[in-house]
């Protein structure tokens, strides 16, 4: 089983999460800020994201009624622009095929709410490559919790270290680690500004076309 994240691993997102983020702020009457910041805030879910974009900090906590109308704002506008300007990265294509044609079990994980993950993956044509996607609010708990990839291991009856997490931040690299699974992660994406190498994944590859080959030296 190969489960592979979705922003910043499989799809450049940055620019119709910055967009939506950029006109609630202006239908809130604040400053917009730069699509490059906005993408450091990318990888904990949209309600994160959100907050981010209201306090200008990773961790900060905005006026809940503030945060409450901002974020049905942001859905509204996430909605409309989903796939706008969203793009598979450079060599998914190419690499899904691969892994396709290998036999394996492909599942997307992600923290991205199911009602925007469904409309991304069918509207850039990925969909059918997956056997399972594991949303943000499919289970209890999203990484970097190992409850997805736990859940994923059992739906197929594997053994976390049968499997293995493909993605680009170090919440992927905790969420592994915390469920015993391997995990490689690509050099570009969303990881808040930092070098993931930094994170201790078990590979860095910069590109999904580039897995197959790893996968099978590996087995």
């Amino acid at each position: 089983m190969v489960m592979i994240d979705l922003d910043g691993t499989l799809v450049h997102t940055a620019p119709d999460l910055a967009m939506a983020a950029n006109l609630m702020l202006a239908d809130l009457g604040r400053p917009v800020r730069e699509t490059s910041e906005i993408a450091t805030w990318i990888g904990n879910g949209i309600p994160r994201l959100v907050k981010r974009a209201l306090t200008g900090e990773m961790e900060a906590e905005p006026d809940s009624a503030l945060f409450e109308r901002a974020y049905a704002i942001y859905q509204k506008h996430y909605a409309a622009c989903v796939s706008r300007n969203s793009r598979p990265f450079p060599g998914v294509v190419d690499g899904l095929e691969q892994l396709k044609s290998m036999d394996l079990a492909l599942v997307c994980i992600t923290n991205k709410a199911g009602r925007f993950t469904e409309p991304l993956l069918r509207d850039l044509q990925l969909r059918d490559y997956f056997a399972l996607v594991l949303s943000g609010d499919s289970l209890p708990r999203k990484k970097p919790d190992p409850l997805p990839l736990q859940h994923a291991c059992a739906h197929f009856g594997i053994r976390p270290d049968q499997g293995v997490l493909v993605g680009d931040s170090r919440s992927d690299v905790q969420a592994a680690r915390a469920a015993g699974m391997p995990v490689i992660c690509v050099t570009y994406g969303y990881n808040h500004g930092q070098d993931i190498r930094g994170s201790g994944p078990d590979a860095v590859i910069d590109s999904l076309a580039k897995l197959p080959n790893y996968l099978r030296r590996c087995s």
